[in-house]
């Protein structure tokens, strides 16, 4: 009877609740900012190492043309936004403004009338030495933007090198290993010699300015008796002169033609075949 009593009692007595506290060590929850961090830090290393490589699998030239993609100054459109801004506060119909791109080419019209008439006003050039330095570099802009037009192109500007100097703006053609101007030891031009010719005639025109070319070859390995680089570099520069009168330019502003044979080398072997090259240089007006 007693055990009975005792078990009704244990049944009416209150549950035990047990709670159990989780402890967290460290800090507590960081959420996920170091993630977003690592995204950052593995985004910033693949744009350094594609930096890396393009400055390795790209020319100098290549790499210019891409320098001048992402910073356009020349003109190729007749009626666009132009301006300083997006549209310069103009409208897209306006004709007095250009559009700005680094994948074409100046109007030649626009830019030969516009040489023309400030020669007039001035007597040096499109508007004093300032302007005239200015009017080489849209030359050069113009040449270096024909790379992109086409594949083909792209081929040719490999042989290409340009400088703005105080003579003037010099544009180097040279030999490339799988593609010479000249036939060895003559001055018979290959096609890409003829196709070079013909691009830099279309550029030049574009200006008035006197020309001068020049050839250089390279030195031979051993000395000669007989050596004929003097002569063969005279040589191709004139077949060079020959070359862009055919091609459209007025033998009226051909000033000069020299050859230097292997004494200016463009690069620190004198016999290496980077030395065969062609200098067309378009004089400054107020030299």
């Amino acid at each position: 009877m007693a055990w009975v009593m005792w078990m009704a009692a244990q049944s009416n007595a209150a549950p035990v609740i047990i709670k159990r506290k989780k402890v967290v060590g460290g800090g507590g929850h960081h959420g996920g900012a170091w993630k977003v961090a690592y995204a950052d830090f593995v985004t910033a290393m693949m744009a350094f190492f594609l930096l890396m490589w393009l400055l390795n699998a790209t020319t100098e030239k290549q790499r210019k043309g891409i320098s001048d993609y992402f910073n356009p100054t020349i003109p190729v459109n007749r009626i666009s936004g132009g301006g300083d801004g997006a549209f310069g506060g103009d409208s897209v119909f306006a004709e007095e403004t250009m559009a700005y791109t680094g994948t074409g080419a100046m109007d030649r019209k626009t830019a030969a009338s516009s040489a023309e008439d400030a020669g007039e006003d001035t007597g040096k050039g499109m508007a004093g030495e300032g302007s005239g330095h200015s009017e080489l570099q849209d030359v050069e802009k113009a040449l270096v933007a024909r790379g992109g037009e086409s594949n083909t192109m792209e081929r040719l500007m490999r042989h290409v090198v340009t400088k703005v100097t105080d003579e003037g703006l010099v544009i180097e053609i040279f030999d490339l290993p799988d593609a010479p101007l000249f036939d060895a030891d003559t001055d018979q031009p290959t096609p890409v010699a003829r196709a070079l010719t013909d691009l830099l005639a279309e550029v030049l025109n574009l200006t008035t300015n006197e020309i001068a070319v020049s050839g250089h070859l390279r030195a031979h390995p051993v000395t000669l008796i007989d050596n004929p680089v003097w002569d063969l570099s005279a040589l191709r520069a004139q077949r060079t002169r020959v070359l862009l009168e055919d091609a459209g330019i007025d033998e009226a502003r051909m000033q000069r033609i020299s050859g230097y044979a292997d004494r200016k080398p463009a690069v620190s072997d004198p016999s290496a075949e980077r030395n065969n090259r062609i200098e067309v240089i378009l004089l400054r007006r107020d030299r």
